[in-house]
């Protein structure tokens, strides 16, 4: 008997690229977590502290397009909504000259 090697897919790997559509549940009070929903912009440093940088979507009307920065030590969840391409791949898909060859 000869076990046939199993040949799953392999899944992609994750990646938190720019543009993405996030919810991040953060600390809040001391009842509730405080939940920022929008695009992630990326990764900011300030005063030696790594936070997230989400623009805020209409979920709540007086704060939409304002930038939340939330410290990754205050994170409790992030659940990515919508993934956008990585940049490498929007380069190659978009470019001309690919669709010369198809």
């Amino acid at each position: 008997m000869t076990a046939e090697p199993s040949t799953a897919p392999k899944k992609p790997s994750i990646v938190l690229t720019s543009g993405s559509r996030v919810r991040v549940r953060s600390a809040g009070t001391r009842d509730e977590a405080l939940v920022s929903t929008g695009l992630f912009r990326g990764l900011v440093s300030v005063g030696g502290d790594n936070s997230l940088a989400v623009e805020l979507d209409d979920s709540v009307k007086e704060e939409k397009g304002r930038i939340r920065l939330i410290p990754l030590n205050a994170m409790l969840a992030l659940d990515v909504l919508e993934a956008a391409k990585p940049e490498e791949e929007k380069r190659a898909a978009d470019s001309g000259a690919s669709a010369y060859f198809r």
